[in-house]
């Protein structure tokens, strides 16, 4: 009963948290006219605008307070991560455990509190200067400049707390949750806006199942895939313990096939984000200055250089946050304390060689299945002529997320029912 009762109490405090995110999309900037945003984001597609708004749940469209999203924070965490590869005192914090995570987190926060400043005065500052978007500001003074700023910055600063808030005392990655929450509540809207272009254009049936069938089957590859493992054989040896000897077994070190999740696509995403900011500000400060418009225009998530950096960006995050997540040293380390070998491979070094090279072709594979899934969308529009969007990351975000929801939630029950086996049998220690 306590088992399900502290599942139960998990889910409650996701709901809750989702509530107040969902609410807090609603609590618009003041001094900004909502429509002229709202219609400029539903002009343009693919435009850069309609990405951010996308993984903010909205809140750009209505201008909220949360409209910079958990952006600046999965930026801030890129840095922090990439500082524990090349500067000496990152590195050794990564290496100091709990002591030294906590101060990771610390500068993570940090970090993000200087992002979302910096991208806020970006965002209120640039806006005005994008096509259409010139009477955006009701009363652009002092005021409202300060006002606007402190908004963005308090709500990213209030999403960190809320993303970390449900990792602690929920189920699941609190920020990925988030960014879940905010891509499914923009589903029924879409659903809607695509059965009225399907009404209005007269489809074919046959077209309208085939579109159907390629949706159902990219979501079947993709379900498919994230629970895809690679099995690698690991034998132990008989060993004694006390008076005991235990004989020898065959056991499996599970490798997933896409190892990096759903992280390599958000991080590529919030990069190119923050990149389009720059130079739309940049564009803002020097006028009609050819560099930075055809900068900002490359940068556009139409054209084909953003199509390029971000499928870049993608596979350079899949091989960074494979390293991260899995130390292919410290695990040929663990196996050969435990006693542990792989069949045919000499325990040390040549097990971590062993294991990084079939971890190199995974991730390539992985690599290789994200870039097309953020691809899709201009496949189906270029080659079948799709009228409206099928975004391969918006469902990649969504499945990953609620895979490894579902995922926590079985090992929080499971757990429990093991001690209540132990209690059974007078092994288990109520303290």
């Amino acid at each position: 009963m306590s088992t399900l009762y502290n599942l139960q109490k998990r889910i409650f405090l996701v709901l809750v948290s989702i509530v107040i995110f969902r609410i807090g999309s609603f609590i618009p900037i003041p001094g900004i006219n909502a429509e002229v945003l709202k219609k400029v984001i539903f002009q343009n597609h693919s435009s850069f605008l309609s990405t951010f708004n996308m993984l903010s749940g909205g809140s750009l469209n209505r201008a909220s307070i949360f409209a910079l999203g958990v952006m600046p924070y999965i930026s801030a965490s890129i840095i922090i991560q990439l500082f524990t590869l090349i500067i000496p005192h990152f590195i050794a914090l990564k290496q100091d455990g709990t002591a030294g995570k906590k101060k990771l987190s610390q500068y993570t926060k940090y970090m993000a509190f200087f992002i979302s400043l910096i991208q806020s005065i970006g965002v209120v500052v640039s806006l005005p200067s994008l096509s259409g978007m010139k009477d955006i500001i009701l009363c652009p003074d002092r005021y409202f400049y300060t006002s606007a700023i402190t908004s963005l910055v308090t709500g990213t600063v209030f999403l960190m707390w809320l993303g970390e808030f449900i990792t602690e005392k929920g189920l699941g990655n609190g920020v990925s949750l988030i960014v879940c929450s905010g891509i499914v509540s923009n589903l029924p809207l879409s659903c809607t806006q695509t059965l009225e272009i399907i009404r209005k254009n007269h489809f074919n049936v046959l077209y309208i199942l085939s579109i159907l069938f390629i949706i159902f089957f990219v979501t079947f590859i993709v379900v498919f895939i994230e629970r895809s493992q690679r099995k690698i054989v690991v034998c132990y040896a008989r060993r004694q313990q006390g008076m005991r000897m235990y004989s020898a077994h065959n056991s499996y070190l599970p490798l997933k096939l896409n190892m990096a999740g759903v992280v390599p696509v958000i991080f590529s995403s919030s990069c190119v984000l923050l990149a389009s900011l720059i130079f739309a500000y940049y564009r803002y400060i020097f006028g009609n200055s050819i560099l930075f418009n055809r900068l900002f225009l490359f940068f556009q998530l139409h054209s084909s250089i953003s199509i390029v950096a971000n499928a870049g960006l993608i596979i350079f995050f899949c091989f960074f946050y494979t390293g991260v997540v899995f130390d292919v040293n410290e695990t040929s380390t663990n196996l050969k304390k435990s006693g542990a070998f792989v069949p045919g491979i000499r325990p040390g070094i040549k097990t971590a060689e062993y294991i990084n090279k079939i971890v190199s072709r995974l991730t390539a594979l992985g690599a290789i299945y994200t870039v097309f899934l953020c691809l899709l969308p201009n496949i189906m529009r270029s080659f079948l002529k799709v009228p409206f969007y099928f975004g391969g990351t918006s469902l990649l975000i969504i499945v990953a997320v609620l895979m490894e929801f579902i995922a926590q939630a079985q090992t929080l029950m499971m757990s429990t029912q093991y001690k209540k086996i132990l209690k059974k049998a007078n092994l288990y220690s109520r303290s």
